[in-house]
């Protein structure tokens, strides 16, 4: 389990299809599933994840080699945990019929809409949150009555080994499907018709989906990333924005699609903010070597990347700060740095990080941060340091982005009753909670008429006063 040669034999095309015309096979028995079967499902995978959370803690660990254990309870399996008791909780009432208001002209008659599963709903699953990034939309999709096609990434093996005995102890694979394999798997994966199908990753790979999916009109939920922006304020105190800052960049050691990715800051307040940050870090994390608090850069290839960032920026002029100057490195524990003096030519500015690397922009109006943030592609979050409600407000109204935290990052995403989803670049679409639901339901509109029908006043042939009432009545 140690290396991607342990995984199964890569699954050819033929058996992808079969997999997929099981599936759809069985949508077709029970193409409209009830709430108590959906709340059962929902139920025993919560169960499931509970019973092996020891095992799936170890297995990411594994993946990472050394991925902190209460990260992985906190930022994953609580989140999942949450999420599907949320969809328990809620379901009936998102099944519930939508009354809808029907015009004079057409009365009498009734409508609504009614939410009907869409099929067969293929999920593609990162590598960064192996468990979270997969269960959150195996939930959403599950909650509103769909079967199920999981990919999990090449990158963490050990956790998609163990990910996919969980889900075959619990659901049968016409129900809930694993797929392991490398880029090629991925690629016959995307190419499958499926009813929907939501990818979580790389703005690159998004494009190379959405291309695959359109072949077969496959409607598309992208989860991308992109340059997160956090702002501080002339007047917020800045141990607290630091401190909150310093968090979201170094949970996951930065691998989180929604890190803290520059931080705009007052130019007078540059210094005392960069101070204030490394205080910050160096709090949450006395030491990076042998800290088990602390997570290990995923494989070889990503921290070579975050290498080659440090050392263009440095190589172009920005002053680059290792928050642990005094500590040797270990394994691929990539410590927190800080970068000043950046420009938009170094790479570090320009490719999303994903890494604990933060770059420092100063501005000097808040409406100057904020054209430096509409210049570029519209982000997955932004986040606002200010206590001031017109501050807020303005930032709000003069931005766009896939969310937004006030005075705090990531939390947003916790949130099951928020949806959750990129703008542009950073995505399509949203999932989580009743969102989510929506997203992988068919909202099927109905309009019923009874015996009695008033439409026939509109029915040719033309030209009768009836008909010129009506259009006097409801045209002029």
């Amino acid at each position: 389990m140690n290396s991607p040669s342990a995984l199964p034999p890569v699954q050819s095309d033929l058996d992808l299809a079969a997999l997929f015309a099981a599936q759809r096979q069985a949508f077709a028995g029970t193409p409209l599933p009830p709430a108590a079967q959906r709340r059962q499902w929902l139920k025993s995978l919560r169960e499931a994840l509970l019973a092996s959370q020891d095992e799936l803690i170890e297995a990411i660990s594994e993946d990472f080699t050394g991925r902190s254990a209460d990260e992985t309870l906190l930022a994953e399996l609580l989140p999942s945990v949450q999420g599907l008791r949320h969809a328990e909780k809620h379901l009936q009432r998102w099944m519930r019929a939508s009354r809808r208001r029907v015009g004079l002209a057409f009365q009498p008659a009734s409508a609504q809409v009614r939410y009907q599963p869409l099929g067969v709903v293929g999920i593609i699953v990162p590598w960064n949150y192996p468990l979270f990034l997969a269960i959150g939309p195996l939930t959403c999709a599950l909650a509103a009555g769909n079967r199920v096609m999981l990919k999990l990434s090449e990158a963490t093996p050990a956790s998609g080994q163990v990910l996919k005995r969980l889900l075959e102890r619990v659901f049968p694979a016409d129900l809930v499907s694993v797929v392991l394999g490398e880029v090629e798997v991925g690629q016959a994966f995307a190419r499958l018709p499926f009813d929907h199908l939501l990818f979580t990753g790389a703005t690159s790979v998004g494009r190379q989906v959405m291309l695959a999916a359109a072949q077969n009109l496959t409607p598309v939920t992208l989860e991308l990333g992109g340059k997160s922006p956090a702002i501080v304020s002339d007047d917020v105190p800045l141990d607290t924005a630091a401190e909150r800052i310093a968090f979201g960049k170094t949970l996951n050691a930065g691998q989180t699609c929604v890190a803290p990715d520059y931080v705009l800051v007052p130019r007078d307040r540059l210094a005392a903010f960069s101070d204030a940050y490394q205080r910050a870090v160096q709090r949450l994390y006395p030491r990076i070597a042998d800290n088990p608090d602390y997570t290990a850069i995923i494989n070889p290839r990503q921290l070579q990347r975050l290498q080659y960032l440090l050392d263009d920026a440095r190589e172009k002029g920005a002053q680059v700060l290792d928050l642990y100057p005094g500590e040797p490195r270990q394994g691929r524990r990539l410590p927190p740095h800080l970068l000043l003096a950046v420009s938009d030519d170094m790479q570090v500015m320009q490719d999303e990080i994903f890494g604990p690397l933060l770059p420092l922009v100063p501005y000097d109006s808040l409406d100057q941060a904020l054209a430096y943030i509409n210049q570029r592609p519209r982000p997955l979050a932004l986040y606002y340091f200010g206590y001031d409600r017109a501050g807020q407000e303005h930032v709000l109204r003069h931005t766009h982005s896939g969310g937004v935290c006030l005075n705090d990052t990531l939390l947003h995403v916790a949130q099951d009753d928020l949806p959750f989803g990129g703008i542009g670049p950073s995505g399509m679409g949203h999932y989580h909670g009743h969102d989510g639901f929506l997203t992988f339901s068919k909202a099927k509109a109905v309009l019923a008429k009874q015996r009695f029908n008033a439409a026939r006043l509109i029915y040719p042939p033309y030209g009768k006063a009836l008909q010129r009432l009506v259009y006097k009545l409801f045209i002029h």
